[in-house]
């Protein structure tokens, strides 16, 4: 005669169920089996004749069960009581579900067991240690009353929780009652399980917790704090849950995961499972270790799986993700390079800079017009199209996926005032980003337009404007980019030493002197151009300190070197 008998709750997958029970119920283990109310009776009684055969399986009365209600531990006191009075050898009770599978030979589980005839495995945590409840209430489930489902009535459940917190509602614990918290599988002896099913306050102990919120990870592992002689807060169960608090699900490929667990039992498994189900339900290719169950051995590969779900890979976005501010793993994938000005001042500043890095560097990509790519490129990488309206539908995903597309292949290209400015939040904020910027390099281009002088000076109001905007998005103290500021007229001062610091972040400790330098626009008489805005009441401050021509100008020590931020 075993001494240890089988609870299971079931309510889908019933042939699975049926395999798992016949594979204990066979190996001289009773099985009390509770199924859902809300399973087609076509379904129960086909379930019950799978099991007909089998003289240690027993069906309780139905019960429509939900999550979250008092109807779970109706279910498993109805099933209990009925396997205690039929099998009087059994020592110790295992609560299992349909969806549990057995990784160790029955065998061993009797063994355990047997070692530690008066243990209750059961996890038992008070309130105020327990911090895996997601979504709050961990002390507020047993000061409120919860009579409402959350799945189905789930307007009536928070407005009823939110009237009892306005009004100060607060419910009286029972005398003697501890609120613990605690998995909803457990295997307790049969003294322990007895104690609490026939405790004389059992009915007034059943008003309070009926009104509990999840009462089937309460009440058991509350109550047996006041019978058990020995407790082992630990269910000899392995399940794993989500950041969200929902279950993991076990799939053919987690085979060599749960043999690494040694774990007795695990749940939850996928019903399609058929290599972990004809693996572990066959006494073939079980493999008698006699190891202490160690779940935490696979820890490490589930935090691992919540790092990937919730942050991902860096720069790579995913529906899952998306809706959720902030959950990105990095903005971007990896690093670049922003110029902001230096195509104004330098002629063919691409061209050189590809050269000089022997990388990919592309014009202005946020250009009104169309995305310059190198070479001027109608797509690129991954199939980006280099059209406005495609790429300004989602600027920030743009560019995230040209560098996801390259990753590995530094990218860089140029920005200004001229182009579509939504970008610059989300590249001040990129910790990838390593941005350069010349104020005022503007001026250059409008210098050498030979345009009507009126239409330049309010152009030059306008780039001025949306510069001075992005220099102080790039300045704001949540800014995570690299980032280098000049004035036009700082970085003429030295072009070659300010070229170089450039190159020295970006290349690090394989940075070469520059011995090439690019050719930089024809400044003759732009002074005289900029007093001439000046005259006509357009201040172009973002240019600097520039010096008028025939007269020698040199900044303070301070003013010749990089504005330099984060």
């Amino acid at each position: 005669m075993s001494s240890l008998g089988f609870v299971m709750l079931c309510h889908t997958a019933l042939h699975r169920a049926a395999q798992v029970a016949r594979h204990w119920a066979e190996r001289d283990c009773p099985v009390v089996i509770h199924v859902d109310r809300q399973v087609k009776r076509s379904r129960y009684d086909h379930f019950r004749r799978e099991l007909a055969d089998l003289e240690n399986v027993r069906f309780t009365k139905r019960l429509r069960c939900e999550w979250g209600t008092w109807s779970l531990v109706q279910a498993s006191q109805s099933a209990a009581e009925l396997l205690l009075a039929e099998f009087p050898g059994v020592r110790h009770v295992y609560l299992a579900s349909g969806s549990c599978l057995p990784l160790r030979p029955v065998d061993e589980l009797q063994a355990y067991l047997a070692a530690r005839p008066m243990t209750d495995f059961i996890e038992s945590v008070t309130i105020r240690d327990v911090d895996w409840t997601v979504g709050g209430l961990n002390d507020e489930r047993f000061k409120l009353r919860f009579p409402f489902s959350w799945k189905r009535h789930r307007f009536l459940f928070d407005t009823y929780v939110d009237l009892q917190r306005r009004v100060g509602y607060r419910r009286q614990l029972p005398d003697g009652v501890v609120p613990h918290l605690g998995s909803q599988w457990w295997c307790l002896t049969r003294q322990t399980l007895t104690a609490i099913l026939q405790d004389p306050r059992r009915r007034e102990l059943e008003r309070f917790f009926s009104l509990v919120w999840i009462p089937d990870e309460s009440y058991y592992q509350t109550l047996v704090r006041n019978y058990a002689r020995t407790i082992e807060s630990r269910s000899l169960t392995l399940s794993k849950f989500d950041f969200q608090g929902k279950p993991h699900v076990f799939y053919d490929d987690h085979l060599h995961l749960l043999r690494r667990s040694d774990c007795f039992v695990a749940r939850k498994i996928w019903p399609k499972a058929n290599r972990l189900y004809n693996t572990f339900l066959t006494d073939d290719a079980a493999i008698s270790r006699m190891a202490e169950p160690a779940p935490g051995k696979i820890d490490r590969v589930f935090s691992r799986a919540l790092e990937r779900r919730t942050r991902g890979r860096p720069g790579l976005y995913m529906h899952s993700r998306f809706p959720n501010p902030d959950w990105e793993n990095g903005k971007t994938a990896a690093p670049y390079s922003v110029f902001h000005g230096f195509n104004d001042l330098f002629l063919d500043f691409e061209g050189w800079l590809s050269r000089r890095l022997g990388t990919v560097v592309h014009g202005n990509i946020f250009d009104p017009r169309r995305a310059r790519f190198a070479g001027d490129a109608p797509t690129y990488a991954g199939g980006l199209s280099s059209s406005a309206t495609m790429r300004d539908y989602n600027p920030e995903h743009f560019l995230t996926s040209m560098i996801w597309n390259t990753r590995g292949e530094r990218q860089s290209f140029m920005f200004g005032p001229r182009d579509s400015q939504k970008i610059g939040a989300f590249l001040a904020a990129d910790s990838n980003a390593q941005i350069s910027v010349i104020t005022g390099a503007w001026a250059v281009q409008l210098y050498l337009s030979n345009r009507n002088f009126a239409d330049i000076r309010q152009e030059a109001a306008l780039l001025q404007r949306r510069e001075v905007e992005f220099v102080n998005t790039l300045r704001h103290v949540k800014s995570r980019a690299d980032i280098r500021i000049w004035t036009l007229a700082e970085f003429i001062e030295e072009p070659m030493e300010n070229l170089q610091s450039i190159l020295d972040a970006t290349e690090g400790a394989n940075a070469l002197r520059l011995t090439e330098a690019p050719r930089m626009a024809d400044l003759s008489g732009f002074a005289a151009f900029l007093q001439s805005l000046k005259n006509q009441g357009m201040n172009p401050m973002t240019v600097g300190d520039f010096p008028q021509e025939g007269h020698a100008h040199r900044p303070p020590a301070d003013r010749n070197r990089p504005y330099l931020v984060n």
